[in-house]
């Protein structure tokens, strides 16, 4: 039985509560880094507070979501789109654009109003940024990217509290071997050259993949050159795999994920990216809409919508529709 996401945002609520209440008891706390990080939203408010009202004025006002052509694509195109469409929009869809080059087009050439993007994948791919020099503080890449976009007459939303960058990932009985390390800097001093990884081909030349192991962390795995990421896991073919954060099989009670430490992987949180007229059209309340739906969008939230689909099979219209229910956004 699948996790409830309205059960899911309950527990992280309560944990954020936690992590409240022990920070407040911190008589040194200087109030952090200043809201580098994306707004936490776990607690999210009242299911009530959240309910989309529709607004008759968009009644006349088309808009055309697309989306890139993957599982996590699919389900963030439906909730912008299904959240769009209760407010009273027109919605068109195309979520079947292709690559991220194929969707840029798309937006710079009007054929679509808006799309979601990662801000490494935008910074590197459209803008020629060098992985290594992306910053690794988000809100330093996403104002980064928002510059670049500007000059394009794209805007940048606001960013959501989830990330799909790579994360290093074992099963839990690799983990117990090594004693359950946390961060990556551990995995390399009690791995060694001894154990193995797993990832796509091109990951072996790469700096923000193998190379970035032995380079940032000093690792020096043996690579196995496979596209079977969790298989590879579960079959004995790698000790370790190059995943993604929000992988839908994370959210199952199989795998163990370790910290980046040093920062070897950048940062790839989801901006939704509009055209300037299309900023328009969405108004004040529309970009509302849109902030408000990715509020509860953790990483946790994230795997388990990614997992209804990868998984279960499930469509990511289903998905989509679910999530904007059991988070209150539609009745």
């Amino acid at each position: 039985m699948k996790t409830s996401i309205r059960a899911l945002l309950t527990l992280l609520a309560v944990l954020a509560l936690a992590v409240g209440a022990a920070a407040c008891g911190d008589d040194d706390d200087d109030g952090g880094a200043g809201g580098s990080e994306p707004a936490s939203t776990e607690s999210g408010g009242s299911e009530q507070g959240r309910l989309i009202q529709r607004d008759d004025a968009n009644a006349s006002k088309t808009f055309t979501v697309g989306s890139k052509n993957f599982a996590e694509q699919y389900i963030l195109g439906e909730i912008y789109a299904q959240a769009l469409e209760a407010a009273g929009f027109k919605v068109r869809k195309q979520l079947d654009l292709g690559s991220e080059q194929v969707a840029f087009k798309a937006l710079r050439d009007g054929r679509i109003d808006a799309y979601p993007e990662y801000t490494g994948t935008a910074l590197t791919s459209f803008y020629r940024v060098k992985t290594d020099d992306i910053p690794r503080d988000p809100q330093e890449s996403f104002d980064q990217l928002a510059a670049e976009l500007e000059k394009d007459n794209i805007t940048a939303m606001p960013q959501t509290p989830f990330q799909n960058t790579f994360v290093i990932t074992s099963t839990k009985e690799t983990a117990e071997k090594l004693g359950n390390p946390k961060t990556l800097s551990e995995v390399a001093e009690k791995a060694g050259s001894e154990m193995s990884i797993s990832g796509f081909p091109e990951c072996r030349q790469r700096t923000d993949c193998l190379l970035g192991l032995r380079d940032v962390y000093d690792w020096t795995p043996k690579f196995v050159s496979s596209q079977g990421k969790f298989a590879d896991l579960d079959e004995g073919q790698s000790d370790f795999t190059f995943g993604f954060g929000t992988d839908g099989e994370l959210s199952l009670d199989k795998y163990v994920t370790y910290e980046d430490d040093k920062q070897l992987f950048p940062p790839y949180f989801v901006t939704f990216m509009v055209r300037d007229s299309g900023v328009e059209k969405l108004g004040e309340s529309g970009r509302q809409v849109i902030e408000a739906v990715q509020e509860p969008l953790t990483e946790e939230v994230m795997q388990e919508l990614n997992s209804r689909v990868t998984i279960d099979k499930q469509e990511p219209e289903k998905v989509a529709g679910d999530y904007l229910r059991e988070a209150g956004f539609v009745k």
